[in-house]
């Protein structure tokens, strides 16, 4: 028995994926909650970079499916996957340097987006992200913090119901950092669902209501923060790994 729509955004369904003889997702399941906000953490090599881009299309599972509105999204590209109503960011940005806030906006024109449309959307984002006085700067000239925000507001012009977003606090500073959040917190008001891929234990304890964790492929927990801080399982792939040379997480686990 899977659960029910109404409650649940996305749903991965066994998903599993290898690279070589390395199995980076293997037999991951959960529910993304409807119009919360989630985080997906683990250690580095836990495979949720690989989770993230089996859910968008730019990896396709080798089994496993991806629930959304009752459709399978898995083998589905990118666009395609955009067009229905899921998002992203990149840990890295891929903005256009060397075009303009505002023409970086309405790149995604070539997705479906009508002009006229289009430019009343980007115009309300760009403000919306506090960028409208940058509105006619080249993205290669705006802080690495700006460039977040630049990512962040495109993701969302064709105004999707799930967005993802990876390694949102890397390479921020703080203040900007906090406007990102903001601007999640007010999308959540609005009704959207929201994935958080984050190495700052800070942003997922105080913002995500749901937390999953991978190690080694696989979901080893889920639940609200609390819980997470408390479960043995997850303390023992943080910090077990951390005697032996791995990573522990940014800031306050």
């Amino acid at each position: 028995m899977h659960p029910s729509p109404d409650t649940i955004a996305l749903e991965a369904r066994d998903l599993r994926k290898a690279f070589g003889g390395v199995r980076a997702v293997d037999g991951c399941s959960f529910s993304v909650p409807r119009g919360k906000i989630s985080g997906l953490i683990g250690p580095n090599g836990s495979g949720k970079t690989t989770t993230f881009n089996l859910l968008t299309g730019l990896a396709t599972p080798d089994a496993g499916a991806v629930i959304y509105r009752g459709e399978n999204l898995a083998g589905l590209k990118p666009y395609q996957i955009f067009r229905k109503g899921v998002t992203r960011t990149f840990q890295v940005t891929r903005i256009f340097r060397e075009m303009t806030v505002l023409e970086n906006m309405l790149s995604v024109t070539a997705l479906g987006v009508p002009d006229r449309v289009a430019r009343a959307r980007a115009e309300e984002l760009i403000a919306f992200v506090n960028l409208a006085h940058l509105r006619a700067e080249y993205g290669g000239r705006l802080s690495y913090g700006q460039q977040k925000l630049l990512e962040f507001a495109r993701a969302l012009m064709t105004d999707p119901d799930l967005i993802l977003l990876d390694e949102p606090a890397a390479g921020v500073n703080r203040t900007l950092l906090q406007h990102l959040l903001d601007h999640i917190q007010r999308l959540q008001g609005q009704g959207k669902t929201i994935v958080i891929v984050e190495h700052d234990m800070n942003v997922i304890m105080n913002h995500c209501e749901r937390i999953f964790v991978m190690d080694y492929g696989v979901k080893i927990a889920e639940g609200p923060p609390a819980e997470i801080q408390r479960d043995e399982r997850v303390i023992e792939a943080y910090f077990g790994r951390r005697r032996t040379g791995g990573e522990a997480p940014r800031r306050g686990f």
